[in-house]
């Protein structure tokens, strides 16, 4: 498995398993079979509702604790320097584990400041071996950065090829930021598996379309976490090292930045307040 370095020198599995809307029934079983495929990287957050059953799994799976690069994220109900700390340890006992190798806040809403604070006493403690936050625009990261003593290791964001992010990744790349998308198949919206184009270079590959787009991502160092509830759709999303796109597909992928909506726009008021009024489970 390929690996990225963040900026504290640790290193990150380049490809995980993501359990975003992944129910909680259902969560165990995904994670045992991700792990017996061979994924090493796990993403969650205290709002999907599931961190009990990724901790289950990694119980049962007999992979070794150190083995796995475990991700949680922090909500906007519990940002603030106090909130965040009880907030943290209550993911630990989900997860039931003593330390994260990831931690991240999950949105630019609300205390983060306080919340940063609070985690960067957790990263110095040894409880957290990396944090970092997720959905931050440029302005709200580097302004984050240049107020605190402790760089983000990694910003997880909406990038696909239909948003590439270009600017975004510019920043991140001069401040050593690690760049993850938390949506590499853009969530299979606006046919983006059905885009010509890309069949069209899936096929010159004898390859899926899905893994044409998960390896234009590693073609850039970019993280990725696709999810999938089916382990042969799992084992397709992990067999993506055994080829490369040359430079004139890379292109012509390019070409597709801008063609659809964002997935979550953080401009649209209802999509800030909802996010505010949410909690987390319990």
């Amino acid at each position: 498995m390929q690996h990225v370095k963040l900026n504290n020198g640790i290193e990150m599995p380049i490809e995980g398993y993501g359990v975003f809307q992944v129910k909680p029934e259902e969560t165990e079983r995904c994670v045992l079979d991700a792990l017996e495929i061979g994924y090493r990287s796990l993403d969650t957050a205290a709002t999907y509702g599931n961190e009990e059953g990724v901790g289950s799994a990694i119980k049962k799976s007999g992979v070794p604790r150190e083995e796995i690069f475990l991700t949680s994220k922090l909500w906007v109900a519990d940002q603030g320097y106090e909130k965040a700390k009880a907030a943290f340890e209550k993911t630990l006992n989900k997860l039931g584990t003593d330390y994260l190798d990831l931690y991240l806040i999950h949105q630019p809403l609300g205390d983060y400041y306080g919340s940063w604070r609070a985690l960067e006493e957790l990263y110095k403690e040894g409880k957290i071996k990396a944090i970092g936050v997720s959905n931050f625009d440029s302005t709200r990261l580097v302004d984050l950065i240049v107020n605190n003593e402790v760089v983000p290791a990694l910003n997880q964001i909406e990038l696909h090829p239909f948003l590439q992010q270009k600017e975004a990744q510019k920043v991140m790349q001069e401040y050593g930021v690690q760049v993850e998308s938390w949506g590499p198949l853009a969530e299979a919206k606006h046919g983006i598996l059905e885009d010509e184009m890309l069949n069209e270079i899936a096929a010159k590959y004898n390859k899926t379309v899905a893994q044409v787009i998960l390896r234009w991502h590693l073609e850039q160092d970019i993280v990725i976490i696709p999810k999938s509830v089916r382990r042969e759709r799992m084992e397709e999303n992990l067999d993506v090292h055994d080829f490369k796109l040359d430079a004139s597909d890379m292109q012509k992928i390019a070409e597709l930045d801008g063609k659809h909506p964002r997935i979550v726009d953080y401009n649209i008021m209802d999509i800030v307040t909802g996010m505010n009024s949410s909690k987390t489970p319990e």
